[in-house]
């Protein structure tokens, strides 16, 4: 599975942004997607987490209500829509395929997209 990332930008604190992962694969219909982020400084960070078939998902209790992962296996692609932005939310955006359910590691996953930056000003 190839990923990669998309749709990072600056924003001002309360927008709304929403990022992309492009895969190719045969696998990725299959695979659990999640997203993490990485500030500068600071280890990656599990966002959350979407099963295969879209229905079940998890997520990092810091983004609860503000984040929703989604996808859209006949196109390929996952989603981040992020909501009520703040400068915390600051970070280079992930998303990584492959890895077991319930994981929140970055080594329980193989496969990694190259990362978009998010910079929210306030």
């Amino acid at each position: 599975v190839q990923l990669q990332a998309s749709g990072g930008g600056m924003v001002q604190a309360g927008d709304s942004l929403r990022l992309s992962c492009a895969a190719s694969g045969h696998t990725f219909r299959s695979s659990l997607v999640a997203w993490f982020r990485q500030a500068p400084g600071k280890e990656r960070e599990f966002i959350g987490a979407i099963n295969g078939s879209g229905v079940r998902k998890y997520y990092a209790d810091s983004v609860v209500g503000r984040f929703t992962i989604s996808r859209d296996n006949v196109k390929n692609a996952a989603y981040l829509q992020m909501n009520g932005l703040k400068s915390e939310d600051t970070a280079v955006y992930y998303c990584a395929a492959n890895g077991r359910w319930g994981a929140r590691h970055p080594g329980g996953f193989a496969y990694w997209g190259q990362g978009t930056q998010v910079t929210v000003s306030s």
